[in-house]
């Protein structure tokens, strides 16, 4: 059998093995899993919102430009299929594994991070007046002017997470991971570059 082969390390003579040595791993993977669940569900912080902040606050409620299943398609979907290219022509599990594992963390560290702020900032999207009042009627306290909103629960509070973007946040996770990734493998940072050989 050629030496080529003998040193290659793949997913089924490897994969179990590396997989149980990085239980850890995959264990704190699906913490951060839970917490972000968990984040998305709690009531994010209710920041004052008065009746003149509704100038601001006007806009039509519209539907995502960017639908929200599409983000992990682009963050998460498409590096993983680009790590299992490279996968296909290396044939090592290991740098499989680790570039799995690698872009998980970034995304969901990211994810954490981001929908922590979202709950403990309660900044309100600009739309929010149509999520508060859908029928268009303002309501507000008489003493504070703090708004009463009459609209549904779920679109109310995920109208206090304006702020940072969950869109941008996992984009530039999973995306910069890949493009760190990828920088190591054409060897972006060796002067001597990896078409040195073919010139």
């Amino acid at each position: 059998m050629p030496e080529d082969q003998l040193s290659r390390r793949t997913i089924r003579s490897h994969g179990a093995k590396v997989a149980r040595r990085h239980m850890q791993d995959w264990l704190i993977l699906l913490l951060l899993a839970i917490i972000d669940a968990i984040l998305n569900v709690i009531e994010p912080f209710h920041r004052f919102v008065g009746q003149g902040m509704m100038t601001d606050l006007s806009y039509p409620l519209k539907d995502n430009t960017i639908p929200f299943w599409a983000v992990p398609i682009v963050a998460i979907l498409l590096p993983i299929v680009l790590i299992l290219v490279y996968y296909f022509f290396r044939k090592d599990v290991y740098d499989f594994h680790h570039a799995i594992l690698g872009l998980l963390f970034s995304v969901l560290i990211t994810a954490v991070i981001t929908d922590a702020i979202k709950d403990g900032v309660g900044r309100p999207r600009p739309d929010f007046f149509w999520r508060c009042f859908p029928d268009g009627k303002g309501e507000f306290d008489p003493v504070t002017t703090d708004v009463r909103c009459t609209g549904d629960k779920a679109v109310i509070r995920e109208g206090h997470k304006s702020f940072p973007s969950g869109h941008t946040s996992w984009s530039f996770a999973g995306l910069g991971f890949l493009a760190w990734y990828l920088s190591g493998k054409i060897k972006v940072f060796d002067r001597r570059g990896m078409l040195q050989s073919f010139v």
